[in-house]
């Protein structure tokens, strides 16, 4: 059985410059970030003693650029990298993509890895309804012929990527089983509303059903009428100092209510945050992938072991279970919530080594400029 690689492919406007790519993300595995690595062909008369330039940036978008006026601008873009990567010597360490590549494509081909720095913001993007200029955190890899580095690129001699830099949930599962315990008192009358909720796991997986408990004691003169449930997703925007919360999911329950006085409920129940049924909402952030794939919720935002969250840049993301007993009017609410982490699966979880790409291993080249109509084109 013939396998197949796929390997992403563009060229600049004037012909001279061909890039490919075997992959489009920088993984953080919050110790380290994975480079994004490929091969650059460019045609040596054009280089005539120029270089071939990666350049990573990574723009800040944190209002509608409709909205700008009077010389307000809502957007900021960072040049993370700039470094030369063509020609080279040719004795760097190589993928076994990228030496088949370079023997596919010959003398004119050079391999090329670019590293992010550690501190750089995950990608995530936040719901506007604005494609052409979507507010978050998004990145471009761009290769480009220049004298010096210095000099701003032009389109004709240029190649760019939509690239992301994304986190994977640990390949560690943890062993917390996250819970909480909260109580309630009402004035003017004796005993306490005790709601106890706890969750079968500290991680969950995009479009899997968070599962909860909730265990409830009415040791008050009060009765519960009815409980809720949600999701819910909190936001921070650090170049803003912004916060705010969306739900994602949420459902109301009256079976097993009302609960009267010295009366208790244990009460099971699954929720499944999903992007699909956020749609168009304001404000929801979701990862920040790559055009012509489906999006999902943004995943919790991780950092490296002694570090604060709220060092990091960009947009942080975050996930509570957020449980309501409804004790009426008078009487209130007593609300708990439990944070978890939402993320994607490491793909390389579970999965063997890497074997060594074999001769009969065919490329398949993925072509950008056909991807808006969902084409690609496979070759040996």
């Amino acid at each position: 059985m013939v396998s197949a690689v796929k390997v992403f492919k563009k060229t600049a406007p004037n012909g001279k410059v061909t890039a490919y790519l075997s992959h489009r993300d920088f993984v953080d595995h919050t110790s380290h970030t994975s480079p994004v690595d490929g091969v650059v062909l460019v045609d040596h008369d054009y280089l005539r003693g120029r270089r071939v330039y990666a350049r990573v940036a990574v723009t800040f978008r944190h209002g509608r650029e409709e909205d700008e006026v009077m010389g307000l601008s809502f957007s900021k873009e960072l040049e993370l990298v700039n470094t030369d990567v063509a020609p080279n010597a040719g004795n760097e360490e190589r993928t076994d993509v990228q030496e088949r590549l370079i023997k596919k494509l010959g003398a004119n081909a050079y391999a090329f890895s670019v590293s992010l720095p550690q501190n750089a913001p995950c990608s995530v993007i936040l719901e506007s309804g604005d494609d052409t200029h979507p507010l978050g955190v998004v990145y471009e890899l761009r290769l480009y012929v220049s004298d010096h580095k210095e000099e701003r690129p032009h389109k004709r001699n240029s190649v760019s990527f939509a690239v992301r830099k994304v986190q994977f949930a640990s390949t560690q599962p943890s062993a917390r089983q996250p819970q909480t315990l909260v109580t309630k008192s009402f004035t003017l009358s004796p005993g306490k509303l005790n709601l106890e909720v706890s969750l079968d796991r500290d991680t969950y997986f995009h479009g899997q059903a968070v599962d909860a408990c909730v265990n409830i004691h009415n040791g008050s003169k009060k009765t519960v009428k009815n409980l809720k449930a949600q999701v819910v997703q909190h936001v921070e925007v650090t170049m803003t100092n912004s916060q705010f919360s969306r739900v994602v999911a949420s459902l109301e329950s009256r079976e097993g209510c009302p609960i009267t006085p010295g009366a208790n409920l244990t009460k099971t129940f699954s929720l499944t945050p999903l992007a699909s049924s956020n749609q168009k909402r304001f404000g929801i952030a979701l990862d920040g992938q790559v055009k012509d794939q489906d999006a999902n919720l943004a995943s919790s935002t991780m950092v490296a072991a002694g570090k604060n969250v709220n060092d990091a840049l960009g947009i942080i993301v975050s996930y509570s279970l957020r449980v309501k007993l409804n004790c009426g009017a008078i009487g209130g609410e007593l609300a708990a919530d439990l944070p978890f982490k939402l993320m994607h699966p490491d793909p390389s979880a579970g999965k063997p080594a890497l074997r060594k790409m074999q001769s009969n291993d065919n490329l398949e080249f993925e072509e950008f400029s056909r991807l808006r109509r969902g084409a690609s084109v496979a070759e040996d």
